[in-house]
């Protein structure tokens, strides 16, 4: 009797050891906060932020000289900053919006300033501009950069670094009063297999190996116990 109780013993402690494990295993990764983006005001030349660790050093350099460059020339500033993962619930728009306001607090700071904020777990880009930057980055023209201009090259295989250089180059041109090339011609392909999981098949196949590992804790529980239960009968 005395060498059951000591195996059942055994066995909960390592089932409660193995829980904790794929417990903190599972748990998803920590967002990212809008205070945890360095203080940067006008005139303060940080022109790219890189959190989510995306861009190659020369993509940083090159996009960082060309927004020096159209500061010096033109007033306007813009600035690029990715992240790694949202808060549940929110948007790569509502982050940056707050960003926005928590760097330039009033009109008159806003007015010649744009923010471009990309999320790298959901792909998605954020942004923002003030009211004298908008006589010539209008709506439309600002929607079509993020979503066409930095997407396309995103679809094609997460190309951080081309999305940044021509969604850049693009700004430069329209906000130096040259006319907008406007986004790229993308061709379409058959799509070929993928070698990466989206982020919602991630979650789904993390979803699914904890329905099979709690399972399997349910049996190494139970049967355990169902054996100790026929031998404490036969005896």
């Amino acid at each position: 009797m005395s060498h059951i109780r000591s195996y059942l013993n055994r066995l909960l402690l390592s089932l409660v050891t193995i829980a904790i494990a794929i417990g903190i295993f599972a748990l998803p990764a920590r967002a990212t906060a809008v205070y945890e983006i360095p203080v940067v005001s006008a005139g303060v030349p940080t022109w790219v932020i890189d959190k989510a660790d995306v861009l190659s050093l020369s993509t940083k350099g090159s996009v960082k000289g060309t927004l020096e460059q159209l500061a010096k020339q033109t007033g306007k500033e813009v600035r690029f900053v990715t992240i790694h993962r949202l808060d549940y619930g929110d948007t790569v728009q509502v982050f940056t919006d707050k960003l926005f306001k928590k760097w330039f607090a009033t009109d008159a700071e806003q007015a010649n300033q744009v923010l471009i904020v990309l999320d790298n777990v959901t792909n998605t880009i954020g942004i923002q501009s003030g009211a004298e930057v908008k006589s010539t980055l209008t709506d439309p023209i600002a929607t079509s950069i993020i979503n066409e201009t930095m997407q396309a090259p995103l679809r094609s295989g997460n190309k951080y670094n081309q999305a940044f250089s021509d969604g850049a180059d693009r700004l430069i041109a329209v906000l130096s009063g040259k006319p907008d090339p406007g986004p790229p011609v993308v061709i379409s392909t058959p799509e070929v297999g993928r070698t990466y999981l989206k982020a919602e098949e991630t979650q789904a196949n993390r979803t699914n190996f904890l329905v099979i590992v709690i399972g399997l804790l349910i049996l190494a529980t139970v049967i355990p116990m169902a054996t100790w239960w026929w031998y404490q009968n036969q005896s």
